[in-house]
């Protein structure tokens, strides 16, 4: 049986993910900072609840789950941020993975705008993972400089988003020589509309281009590359906002799953972050991927903006804190 969710329903799950998320991660900020005393089997509990409120989020934003886990458990649990990072590419897929399925029967994820995004943003991928090691391993307070510009990245983007028009439904441009080659176009449902949206990507070529470095700073960071993936096809591809967003899930599938080997060959992976996690992330990201389609673009695009803040607001604080400045 097909569970189907009407606006208010979704949104009520939303919220209740919202409030899971707040109650969990303050809690291991007591704990963490010696307010309180947590016993040892809290940690791993937390992390399932904490990823279950997270997967019912990323879907509808259209993130890995990365761009949340990454700051929040960084700045709140007290894990080295290598591991941390490791995690949140390998729990950014598990998301991806149970949500692009439902995004691909309905329409909404493009595979002819996912591939050739893949295949730059997996290689760039790469190098961006192992820079991102060697940053934290060869200067002792690189993991707060690493935190720190991750923060400002993630404030450019939100501001961005913020002042771009046209954002749930861009109007739609020429198609350039490469859209053109790889066939860039389709059309979906709008079940919030009650219309067929059709849609023809342009500026692919710097499109591309902008995959390049979001497959850098993705494994750098660890985030998985959903965070950046919207903006891209959104803004300069000219994608309307839920196929933005289910194609960014798609893509993230195949770049973030190569970009975490360099994390598993590195060591830096451990089954008391990575067990809870990605069961939680599994569960949550069944749930998540069912309220995108009753719910209007313009409130995907504010979640968005909401989990894109806090982020940025977390990352900076937490690497000002490293380096004693606040």
């Amino acid at each position: 049986m097909r569970l189907e969710l009407n606006e208010r329903g979704a949104l009520l799950l939303i919220f209740a993910s919202l409030v899971i998320l707040f109650i969990v991660a303050g809690t291991a900020a007591l704990g963490t900072y010696k307010i309180v005393t947590l016993p040892e089997w809290y940690w791993p509990l937390s992390l399932f609840f904490l990823t279950f409120a997270i997967g019912v989020l990323a879907p509808v934003a259209g993130v890995g789950g990365g761009v949340i886990f990454v700051p929040l458990v960084s700045a709140l649990y007290p894990f080295h941020v290598d591991f941390v990072r490791g995690t949140g590419l390998v729990m950014a897929f598990t998301s991806a993975v149970v949500a692009a399925p439902r995004f691909l029967r309905e329409g909404l994820a493009s595979l002819r705008i996912a591939l050739p995004a893949c295949a730059v943003a997996t290689a760039t991928s790469i190098v961006g993972a192992i820079i991102g090691l060697q940053i934290t391993s060869a200067f002792p307070q690189g993991k707060y400089y690493v935190l720190i510009a991750l923060g400002v990245i993630l404030l450019f983007i939100f501001f961005v988003m913020m002042t771009a028009k046209r954002v749930e439904f861009p109007k739609a441009k020429d198609p350039d020589p490469v859209s053109r080659l790889f066939n860039m176009r389709g059309e979906y449902f709008e079940r919030t509309l009650n219309t067929i949206v059709q849609y023809q990507a342009s500026r692919a070529g710097l499109g591309l281009l902008a995959f390049a470095g979001v497959g850098i700073l993705a494994g750098m960071f660890g985030l998985g590359a959903g965070w950046a993936n919207v903006p891209v096809l959104n803004l300069i591809m000219s994608l309307p906002l839920k196929v933005s967003t289910s194609t960014s899930i798609l893509i993230i599938t195949m770049t973030d799953a190569t970009a975490a080997w360099i994390y598993i060959a590195s060591g830096a992976i451990i089954p008391l972050l990575v067990v809870p996690a990605v069961f939680g992330m599994y569960i949550g990201s069944k749930i998540g991927s069912k309220l995108v389609l009753g719910i209007r673009p313009v409130i995907v695009k504010y979640i968005f903006l909401a989990i894109m803040l806090f982020a940025a607001i977390m990352d900076i604080y937490k690497g000002l804190h490293g380096l004693g400045v606040v």
